[in-house]
């Protein structure tokens, strides 16, 4: 929760300078600084990933249904954002399906969707996917006790292995823990590929 409160003040402020034009927008473009920001947190990611070899020995040992989850959460949230554009019109199915594809990890898909349909949509996939680990966090109790331990970690999406992860434990035990760090892990890898495929 702080760290997403963090997050929402550096976008406030942010929006702030746009607004008040401490930058010239054109020497923004120009430096191309997203383009470089994200290259560095793939790079962060892949060695967060890389060096949890605990982990990954622990997820090797599953058989692979362990999968089906990560692979069902994707294929609800795509669908979801898509089905829920045909409610708005904005913004596009495909602009809302790159959003729900984000799968939670905000400053990532943020920072994809932005660079490829711009500021506006970027900043749609950062509030819906700030909003999707905050409620996993606040709603994972209830969550879990009327739809079942699988529940929170499909609501928590690719922050299941680090940010709603605790959360999560307190709720689901240890067994069902392995699976969510298996789940965030495998959604955090899918959203630089699906979402230039989506909106390729």
């Amino acid at each position: 929760m702080k760290a997403s409160l963090i997050l929402m003040g550096f976008f406030m402020a942010g929006v702030s300078a746009g607004i008040s034009h401490i930058l010239p927008p054109r020497a923004i473009e120009e430096m191309e600084v997203e383009k470089y920001i994200l290259f560095l947190l793939l790079f962060l990611v892949g060695i967060g990933i890389g060096s949890d070899t605990e982990t990954i020995r622990s997820m090797l040992k599953m058989n692979l249904s362990g999968l089906l989850i990560p692979i069902m959460v994707a294929i609800g949230s795509i669908a979801g954002a898509g089905m829920g554009s045909l409610l708005v019109k904005i913004p596009t199915l495909r602009e809302s399906m790159a959003i729900g594809a984000g799968f939670g990890y905000y400053s990532l898909s943020s920072i994809l969707i932005g660079e490829i349909k711009g500021g506006k949509i970027g900043a749609i996939a950062l509030l819906a996917n700030i909003f999707r680990e905050v409620f996993t966090i606040v709603f994972a109790p209830l969550l879990c006790s009327l739809v079942g331990k699988i529940a929170p970690i499909a609501s928590g999406g690719a922050t299941t292995m680090d940010t709603t992860l605790p959360v999560i434990h307190r709720c689901v035990g240890t067994r069902f823990s392995i699976l969510s760090v298996l789940n965030g892990i495998v959604l955090t890898l899918l959203v630089p590929i699906i979402i230039p495929i989506i909106l390729s």
